[in-house]
């Protein structure tokens, strides 16, 4: 029906617009494109580079209309617009080019609360190292792992795809994403309470991550069997596929309260935040785990992973338990999904030094070691800083974050960071507000809180600080009787280059 016509995608600055005109192009359609934006405005126009698609910037002129035989509009263009109500060609929806394309590939999905972007940065570097092509977005400074973005990159040119599956808090999403790819295997890296804004309960949001398992069907799913969130929904939604579970050997140093999928609140020994020793009286507890790390050596970065057929000793590029959990999940991913043996896996975990803004040391100031973490929720906070001071001792904590559960999220929080840290900057609003009261119940912390104004700045998402903001707190930080800065948030990796400023 569509050979040998020509599609006109209008919005190729947009995320969407890009994808599905090189989607379509590398399937062998002609596509011509149109954006109201100039060529030096479009945000991704790099990634058109190459693929021979015309392209009218500034403007949609007739010439648009008359060479393309089916138009594609994007999702946030009204269909009553002059533009599209005055076009004689027929009119394609993103869901009926989705409908058009099939990935033609395996497709493997990693969700959770933290740990995701780790997760799949590693599986795609050890996929690379061995000559597996992953399909990849490529646009540019765009994390894509929500609404459209993983749906359209499945169908891009590649071996396999190796998906990061988000959600922003809105329901649905992930069963989109899961349906749309044709996935057939993934990683839940744990569920611990964000977007609760959104959301309302801790439940709620965990359903969200649930659309993951329901959508699954008899597919492979590899969890963290030590999350009691994740087995509790298994067996709430009867997942009739395989279940891989993994977890660390380590005795716990804290007790934490989860809600359990039956209503009770359970404590959970906690290895990691959320993450542990548990057991409900519905049924719900820790398993005989399928791959267990022990031995863990944070100091030589080495830990054991006894596999269901043989040991094998793991070097690690990485700091941190929780990086032990991911390292561990990725490992049985590379081997299950991607069939690579442990001797070609190993030398990529040896090799991989973390993500960009993931306990990332920037430089050194005034003989200060300055570090940058995007932790964003309250276990991803707790999880970090923890591992910071086993790993460094003291430390100063210049918070940029305004959580994405509220008042609440924001509470629990500077709780750890007071619960870690030597010294406290607050430089986003949120936290400037919570150490106003904190000192005003307490004035002992004076000696600990330190804090020069509270504002007005507007957060987005979890973008808490302004770069102003985040200057000053590191100016501030760096004046303090200590001997390692961590800036943790995400206007702390957005603004870190503020770093070499100083």
């Amino acid at each position: 029906m569509y050979k040998n016509k020509t599609f006109g995608v209008i919005g190729v600055c947009g995320a969407n617009g890009n994808l599905i005109a090189r989607v379509l192009k590398q399937r062998g359609y002609d596509v011509i494109g149109t954006d109201l934006a100039f060529k030096k405005d479009c945000r991704f126009a790099k990634s058109l580079e190459g693929y021979d698609i015309d392209v009218y910037y500034g403007s949609t002129p007739e010439t648009f209309f008359e060479r393309a035989d089916y138009i594609i509009p994007p999702l946030s263009l009204p269909e009553d617009v002059p533009i599209l109500k005055e076009c004689d060609k027929p009119i394609l929806g993103l869901l009926e080019v989705i409908d058009l394309i099939k990935p033609e590939k395996p497709v493997f999905g990693i969700t959770g609360t933290n740990g995701k972007t780790t997760t799949t940065t590693l599986l795609k570097k050890i996929a690379y190292d061995n000559g597996i092509k992953p399909c990849e977005h490529d646009l540019e400074g765009m994390q894509g792992n929500a609404e459209f973005i993983p749906i359209l990159q499945s169908r891009l040119d590649g071996d396999v795809g190796i998906l990061e599956v988000g959600t922003f808090g809105v329901p649905g999403t992930i069963e989109r994403i899961v349906k749309h790819t044709e996935m057939s295997g993934g990683i839940i890296t744990n569920i611990t309470p964000d977007h609760l804004n959104d959301l309302g309960s801790f439940m709620d949001y965990a359903n969200v991550k649930a659309e993951f398992i329901k959508e699954m069907g008899l597919g492979q799913l590899i969890v963290n069997g030590q999350d009691p969130t994740i087995t509790g929904l298994l067996r709430e939604l009867d997942f009739k596929g395989e279940v891989i579970t993994f977890g660390v050997d380590e005795l716990p140093d804290s007790v934490g309260m989860k809600e359990c999928v039956c209503g009770r609140d359970i404590a959970v020994k906690e290895i990691i935040s959320g993450c542990g020793y548990y057991f409900c009286q519905c049924g719900v507890t820790t398993p005989q785990v399928d791959y267990i790390a022990t031995n863990v050596d944070l100091a030589n970065r080495t830990f054991d992973l006894h596999t269901p057929t043989e040991k094998i000793t793991v070097k690690m590029g990485v700091d941190g338990l929780h990086n032990v959990y991911n390292l561990t999940g990725v490992i049985i991913a590379a081997h299950t999904f991607l069939g690579l043996s442990y001797d070609k896996i190993l030398p990529t975990i040896a090799s991989f030094t973390g993500v960009s803004g993931r306990m990332e040391e920037v430089g050194e100031v005034k003989g200060k070691d300055v570090y940058v973490d995007y932790a964003h929720n309250p276990a991803g906070v707790e999880t970090v800083l923890k591992e910071f001071k086993k790993l460094f001792g003291d430390f100063t904590t210049v918070i940029t974050i305004s959580s994405e559960s509220g008042y609440a999220g924001d509470i629990d929080i500077f709780n750890s960071v007071l619960k870690f840290s030597k010294f406290i900057v607050p430089a986003s609003v949120a936290s400037q507000k919570i150490a106003l009261e904190k000192l005003k119940d307490n004035p002992k912390l004076n000696d600990r809180i330190f804090l020069n104004h509270v504002d007005d700045f507007e957060k987005t998402g979890t973008l808490g600080a302004s770069e102003d903001e985040v200057r000053d707190g590191l100016r501030k930080a760096l004046n303090l009787d200590c001997e390692m800065v961590i800036a943790i948030g995400e206007a702390a990796t957005k603004f870190k280059d503020l770093v070499f400023e100083l």
